[in-house]
């Protein structure tokens, strides 16, 4: 219940801080800042949706070892996916561990029913809170983006969910 209320508060906050950021005519931040296994990663704030406390997931048979399975999030099923898995570091996790994470809802204009299981919300970024950029290595997913640096020499993967919600991979959860 305490991690519920501590997630209310936390939206409440991050929308207070857009508001004042549009009233004072300010940059407003352009990522939502997670963390997933270690990896510091970067959401377009425009393709995220609703932040949701674990709630405990049903098992869906025959599917990729990523895909966790179905939950009830606002009377609607959604697909969660460990986002760390899906990006191969997926490691297996105890139920207090669970406990602590956080689902991510698919904006619903990307038309993909699913939540991705985070470890930790960091916060909003603006473009203007990092130092350097560079491109993705070569080899990585198409759905990963530029690495940022911040000040503090803090490396930050984009990640576009609008390429994740259409790539061939997320969308076959079947094994």
């Amino acid at each position: 219940m305490a991690q519920r209320e501590a997630l209310k508060e936390l939206q409440t906050r991050l929308a207070a801080r857009l508001q004042a950021a549009r009233t004072e005519g300010t940059a407003v931040a352009s990522w939502l800042a997670v963390e997933a296994a270690g990896q510091r990663l970067l959401f377009p704030l425009a393709q995220s949706g609703e932040i949701f406390s674990w709630s405990g997931v049903q098992p869906v048979p025959y599917t990729q070892p990523w895909f966790l399975g179905v939950a009830n999030l606002r009377g609607a099923l959604t697909g969660v996916v460990d986002l760390a898995a899906l990006l191969g570091q997926g490691r297996p996790r105890s139920e207090q561990a669970l406990a602590e994470t956080s689902l991510l809802a698919l904006n619903a204009a990307l038309q993909v029913n699913a939540a991705l299981l985070i470890d930790q919300l960091v916060g909003l970024r603006a473009a203007d809170a990092f130092v350097a950029s560079e491109p993705a290595g070569a080899d990585a997913a198409p759905y990963l983006g530029a690495v940022h640096v911040d000040a503090e020499g803090g490396r930050w993967q984009e990640l576009d969910l609008q390429v994740l919600a259409e790539h061939p991979e997320f969308l076959s959860i079947g094994t």
